[in-house]
């Protein structure tokens, strides 16, 4: 009874230190089960309706906060087909820079990273921008069939939220790949 009680405390431990850390994630999962990514918990789903042109169901998103970091993403369903008549690459970086040198005039923000990018094969764009205080924004922007996944998250210029915004970049997984 001793020896449960003692590997039951030991397998509790590192979850209850990682809880008082502020180092809990939490996977998000597609309720079509086509994607899953991690994001800092406690994550706040909602949908909104879309009027772009060739929407076809409303913008579903996942949104956290940790301190002052930003972790967001949303996917948007388009018409079958709707990409097939276009190139993606250049879509992705439309759809992935939107208004961003608007945003982010380049007399003030320094592109780190603007440029296509793949995941698992499917076209993809890259934006990352650094601002005069050393912190950043990182989007990435992928086309998936018929589906528009969008992330967004900032960071300051510590490696604490550095790493934990790559987490959120790099953890995003689909289930269909490109052949």
């Amino acid at each position: 009874m001793k020896r449960r009680v003692f590997a039951f405390f030991l397998a509790a431990l590192p979850f209850s230190v990682r809880a008082q850390s502020g180092d809990d994630w939490q996977t998000v999962v597609a309720p079509d089960l086509r994607f899953r990514l991690e994001m800092p918990a406690p994550v706040e789903k909602s949908t909104a309706e879309q009027k772009e042109p060739g929407n076809t169901a409303p913008r579903v998103a996942w949104e956290s906060k940790r301190a002052d970091q930003i972790f967001d993403f949303d996917y948007v369903d388009y018409e079958p087909s709707w990409f097939g008549g276009h190139d993606t690459k250049e879509m992705a970086r439309n759809l992935g820079r939107g208004d961003a040198e608007k945003a982010f005039p380049k007399n003030k923000f320094k592109y780190l990273r603007d440029e296509p990018v793949t995941l698992q094969g499917w076209d993809g764009y890259a934006l990352d921008i650094e601002g005069e205080d050393g912190g950043f924004v990182m989007m990435r922007t992928y086309i998936v069939k018929d589906r528009l996944y969008r992330l967004l998250v900032t960071a300051k210029s510590d490696m604490k939220t550095r790493s934990a915004a790559l987490r959120f970049i790099d953890s995003l997984r689909l289930a269909e790949t490109r052949g």
